[in-house]
């Protein structure tokens, strides 16, 4: 990139946010904080009213904006990908939401670049897992975010697979992840005082209460996840699969805490980092007499008492 189009992407940036450290343009564009501080003089004396805060960071003066901005092909092929991503991983309100940014997008464009884009549309696509389980219209992720940037409490109902019910929560959402093929929401639960990970797709009548939270006593996203990295009520499980039913496996294991497998000579041995046993019990009934449980006993208790229940039904 030469030095014009980098003081234009600076400029861009430090128009996209409030403050704008030299270190993350540094590390955008591979350069020096020297050269940073040279680009950021070189925009000052070319008429850009750019503020600074020792040991902050750069902003631009209130009122200043660039006229609207022209993507580039590259830039555009991106977000057109990232739009069946979305459609594919997000709910229906960030779906429409991006779709609406994207109209936007395209009216920016010269006609040769629209007609390039209308092309591609149909030469991009995203399949999801065939498990999957969640559905787009219902896991309510844009009223998370909603939620998270007003600091409103989310009231729900949650379904735990473990015990079979549904209770009554009240979170105060700090982040959400996506993760073994689903979407979380990490939050302050008010009935159990504690972090908790909630599966969007588990939630239901999902409510935004008209109570606030405040961040400055909360755990940022970054911390909760370098917590439960260091921490975590997962257990090692160990199963054997028939190599016939192994290779059925691929699409869903990691959902279930995959962490690794050996080839055997009477089968392929698994392991399994699992929160749940009963819900990883229930998937591995799946698979019948293609699998033999290593350990943990408890692990196989839990099937014993899952394959009762089923006799008594049969």
């Amino acid at each position: 990139m030469n030095r014009i189009d980098r003081l234009t992407a600076i400029l861009i940036q430090l128009q996209s946010q409030r403050i704008t450290k030299a270190q993350e343009v540094a590390d955008r564009f591979g350069i020096s904080l020297r050269t940073v501080y040279r680009d950021i003089r070189a925009l000052e004396e070319a008429g850009v009213p750019i503020g600074s805060e020792a040991g902050i960071g750069y902003f631009l003066a209130n009122g200043y904006r660039l006229p609207p901005v022209m993507f580039t092909p590259e830039e555009a092929r991106a977000l057109l990908t990232a739009h069946h991503f979305i459609n594919t991983f997000t709910d229906a309100g960030v779906q429409q939401a991006f779709e609406s940014a994207l109209f936007k997008i395209k009216s920016v464009l010269p006609s040769k670049e629209q007609d390039m884009l209308e092309d591609l549309q149909d030469k991009v696509k995203v399949v999801a897992p065939s498990t999957r389980s969640d559905h787009p219209d219902d896991i309510h992720l844009s009223k998370i975010q909603q939620a998270m940037m007003q600091r409103q409490v989310i009231a729900m109902e949650y379904f735990s697979p473990g015990s079979g019910e549904f209770t009554n929560r009240s979170i105060e959402p700090i982040g959400v992840v996506y993760y073994g093929d689903a979407w979380h929401v990490i939050a302050y639960c008010q009935l159990r005082q504690d972090y908790r990970d909630f599966r969007l797709d588990r939630m239901s009548k999902v409510n935004m209460l008209s109570q606030h939270y405040h961040l400055r006593d909360k755990l940022s996203l970054e911390q909760y996840l370098q917590q439960q990295s260091q921490t975590t009520d997962a257990r090692l499980m160990k199963v054997r699969f028939d190599p016939s039913f192994a290779r059925y496996t691929t699409q869903t294991r990691y959902s279930q805490g995959f962490v690794q497998e050996e080839k055997l000579e009477d089968g392929v041995e698994m392991w399994f980092m699992v929160g749940e046993e009963g819900y990883f019990a229930r998937w591995l009934l799946m698979y019948t007499y293609g699998v033999k449980i290593i350990e943990p006993e408890s692990l196989k208790n839990t099937m014993r008492k899952l394959v009762g229940q089923l006799q008594h039904h049969l």
